[in-house]
């Protein structure tokens, strides 16, 4: 009973998006632990550093509060104006990951952009790609997006792999911050014509008619 009162006030709980391999859904403050877990086991060689803000070199007690304040945050800002959908990527019901979708008044400027981790332990056997188009499928199926972005920094052959898989196009460069010094990185943007022509038809999106004016505003 208390989890369907959650859901009335904030049905972004009632949002899954399903594929074949794996679900997309907000991940519950009691799943909060094993999210955190999940980077506790490692999410990437600790000699480089894959993201702009080095969240990953934080001691593991300190860094299990970031964690939570992340996710926390993004709820309680959450507005049609700005919003970033904090999916945790399950597999059998366990999560393996994170992946991000995120806005800035998506209602006229239609474009989104994501960003995504993934255990280790799970690496290298197509669930990147997986999550990466689930996300997709809600942005321009399900939300009406025109345009997607993303970008890594060039050593991270692993996501320019996965961008270049999904159909993006190389839409520029620039330098980033990195730990205490700085790297090229490299951004992509995927069109809705050219997700058209790859859309898959085995994605399923559940329960977003109910959190729809959350994304893009009152819709009468």
């Amino acid at each position: 009973m208390a989890g369907e009162r959650s859901t009335t006030f904030w049905p972004l709980f009632d949002l899954v998006v399903r594929t074949p391999r794996l679900e997309l859904r907000l991940p519950r403050e009691e799943e909060f632990g094993d999210v955190v877990a999940l980077v506790d086991a490692g999410i990437h060689d600790p000699e480089t550093m894959p993201f702009f803000i080095p969240w990953t070199d934080v001691e593991p007690r300190r860094r299990a509060w970031e964690a939570a304040q992340w996710m926390w945050r993004h709820r309680a800002n959450w507005s049609p104006d700005g919003w970033t959908l904090t999916c945790g990527a399950f597999v059998d019901g366990q999560p393996v990951g994170m992946q991000d979708l995120g806005a800035t008044h998506f209602s006229a400027v239609r474009s989104v952009e994501t960003g995504s981790w993934l255990r280790q332990a799970h690496q290298g056997q197509g669930l990147g790609r997986e999550m990466r188009e689930a996300v997709l499928h809600l942005a321009f199926s399900g939300l009406g997006a025109e345009e997607a972005l993303s970008g890594a920094f060039e050593d991270n052959l692993s996501s320019l792999a996965t961008s270049r898989a999904v159909g993006y196009e190389e839409n520029g460069e620039a330098r980033g911050h990195r730990r205490n010094g700085a790297g090229r990185t490299i951004r992509f943007r995927l069109g809705r014509e050219a997700w058209e022509e790859r859309r898959r038809a085995d994605i399923e999106i559940i329960g977003l008619e109910k959190c729809l004016h959350m994304f893009v505003g009152p819709t009468d």
